[in-house]
């Protein structure tokens, strides 16, 4: 585990993105059998490093590590007597200043918070995930259903009558893999679970970039998780954080006495929206840190993709400044080019070593070709979250529907972009909270029109071109905005109406998954086509999603408590056309206003097609159908 020559070659050169094999804690055996454990870490700047532990009372410089003679700043050492499980930090003593306790930046394994210390850890484990390894690339294709729900393990249950405990990694296992199931979902997305001193930063404000949170568990019970939802076919997705983090003392920040991960100058590396620093990426040893992060969940913990956080703050060096709170670019301009190109390479080492998985970007500018590859002049993510759809569809579904037909752009101004990257269409958490509120309390009108708006949404939702992700307890319509300190108000599926939108989630799902048409040329203009865009005066939209083989799907949405009679769709193919979803349907709390199972296509042109159908659009509805 010694470092060589070539690693401090790529170290130095920003390129060692399995510095975790040789930086961080390792467990080793000495000669004679006893147990001793090696400690490596990156502190230039520091006049002295010691190891401090259980094993020495704590005592600073009782075991010194050693400075590499060869300017790369590594400190490292070995330690007799230190096992696995043994407490653990770095006293790091600056050229002028007193000395701090440093975490391990590598760490494997955390204490419990609000303790702060590192542990000793191996990363063993039996893995039973071989048949979904061995099919993922198929899973996690582009022309593949992705349809996420997107979860904050330690919100989704929990224990009311113990003290309204967390579950444990283990215990979440099957009770998620249950549930997902039944509902027909793709996939899992947690919100970040690297360990986080300050829970209700929900994980987004990082100081464990290589340990799962203690709160639920060891490292091996977070792997089980993993496994457990693989084996039930479940793909897994992480939130990563590599564009800030937090400055607690006994993490990254101020690590030898300089400011060596992040900027020095606060208008480069102190972000004023997140009260949080700002990692310099132009420094070889931050990316070596960063990108051996991102692949270590790969490589270790079987990730299926991660989802880059706030990729926005890392490409702007105006992000959330005004005027003269920022350093332009070498050319003036207010692009981060360092960032740039380390998104790029960690695009590239990502899809070399781990070609069956994605990164998706959480971008929230017109940036050009998020997801193109890199070779193209793209940034190389393989997905990119749409939050202009997410933003334009929720403000207009805010409209009172006697004014909709005012704001009808905002329904159809996201196909002209849609095929532009690979979308997801993402219904977030960041959508359920700081006051925004559920997304049925954003449907205006009663009750009954509430509900409809929500399922109305879904089903346009799951039939507009793009992969899907819904923040868990929308799926049942919870009227509460998010709180991470509770459970999710599962009490309200005892009603009806909660009952029959996760119903129609589930069937939507199920529909959504075993027709190609409505997935697999998500990122195509050959899947779409509009039937009629252009019927603002009473808000309603038609239009047809295409397989590369196989029957077209009809969709015809009506955004008004009214039902529409008599209403005239052109379509491609005749013969009789199946009613396959009707978000009306009683089952779903609809007032069940239909067409019977079906409706056959008339020899009337209309829409530029030689038939067309008479349907009943459903008031505050989302038609599906298919030619039998």
């Amino acid at each position: 585990m010694l470092l060589t020559e070539q690693d401090i070659y790529h170290f130095r050169e920003g390129t060692y993105f399995r510095a975790y094999e040789k930086l961080g804690a390792h467990p080793a055996v000495r000669a004679g059998a006893s147990r001793a454990t090696r400690f490596a870490v990156w502190a230039p700047n520091a006049s002295a490093v010691s190891v401090i532990g259980e094993f020495n009372d704590w005592q600073r410089g009782q075991h010194p590590l050693s400075s590499r003679h060869d300017s790369s700043g590594i400190w490292e050492g070995t330690v007799a007597d230190v096992a696995p499980g043994a407490l653990y930090k770095y006293h790091v003593v600056p050229q002028h200043g007193r000395g701090v306790d440093k975490s391990d930046p590598y760490a494997f394994r955390t204490e419990l918070a609000p303790r702060t210390a590192s542990v000793v850890w191996q990363l063993d484990y039996d893995w039973h995930d071989a048949e979904w390894m061995r099919r993922r690339a198929g899973a996690n294709a582009l022309g593949s259903p992705w349809s996420i729900y997107e979860l904050h393990l330690g919100s989704w249950r929990r224990v009311p009558d113990a003290g309204n405990r967390f579950l444990s990694y283990r215990e979440l296992a099957p009770a998620i893999a249950d549930y997902v199931i039944e509902l027909g979902f793709t996939h899992v997305e947690l919100l970040p679970v690297m360990e986080h001193p300050f829970y209700g930063s929900w994980g987004y404000q990082v100081t464990g970039y290589f340990a799962p949170t203690a709160r639920y568990g060891t490292p091996q019970d977070f792997m089980y998780l993993i496994d457990y939802l693989h084996q039930r076919g479940l793909g897994v997705i992480l939130d990563w954080v590599p564009s800030h983090f937090p400055a607690d003392e006994h993490g990254l920040a101020l690590f030898d006495g300089t400011h060596l991960y992040e900027h020095a100058d606060p208008r480069q590396g102190f972000h004023p929206e997140w009260n949080s620093s700002i990692f310099n990426y132009g420094r070889a040893e931050v990316r070596d840190f960063l990108g051996s992060s991102a692949l270590f969940w790969l490589e270790k913990y079987h990730i299926d993709a991660l989802r880059v956080d706030a990729v926005a703050s890392m490409l702007y060096l105006d992000y959330g400044r005004r005027a003269g709170e920022w350093i332009p670019n070498r050319f003036g301009g207010h692009e981060n080019l360092e960032a740039v190109e380390f998104l790029k390479q960690l695009n590239l080492a990502s899809y070399r070593d781990h070609p069956d998985t994605q990164t998706i970007a959480e971008e929230s500018t017109a940036w050009p070709m998020v997801s193109r590859p890199t070779y193209l002049g793209g940034l190389g993510f393989g997905l990119k979250w749409n939050l202009g759809w997410m933003h334009d569809t929720l403000k207009y579904l805010q409209q009172d529907p006697v004014f909709r037909k005012y704001h009808h752009s905002r329904l159809t101004f996201s196909i002209w972009y849609a095929f532009s990257e690979n979308f997801v269409l993402p219904l977030s958490h960041d959508e359920v909270v700081h006051g925004k509120g559920s997304i049925i309390g954003r449907m205006p009108g009663d009750p009954w029109q509430q509900f409809a708006g929500v399922r109305l949404l879904y089903g346009y939702m799951w039939t507009h071109p793009g992969k899907k992700l819904l923040f868990m307890g929308g799926e049942f319509a919870q009227r509460r905005e998010w709180q991470h300190e509770e459970s999710l108000e599962w009490h309200v599926l005892q009603d009806p109406a909660h009952a029959g939108v996760q119903r129609w989630v589930r069937d939507l799902n199920r529909l959504y998954r075993s027709t190609a048409a409505l997935h697999e040329l998500d990122f195509s203009e050959s899947g779409f086509a509009w039937v009629d865009c252009a019927d603002a005066e009473i808000s309603a939209i038609s239009y047809l999603r295409y397989a590369s083989a196989g029957p077209p799907v009809l969709i015809a949405c009506n955004f008004t408590p009214v039902v529409r009679e008599n209403y005239r769709i052109g379509v491609p193919v005749p013969g009789r056309w199946r009613e396959c979803l009707n978000s009306d349907a009683s089952d779903y709390g609809g007032s069940g206003q239909g067409n019977l199972g079906g409706v056959p296509a008339e020899a009337i042109a209309a829409h530029g097609h030689a038939q067309s159908l008479r349907v009943r659009l459903p008031p505050l509805g989302v038609l599906v159908l298919m030619p039998e």
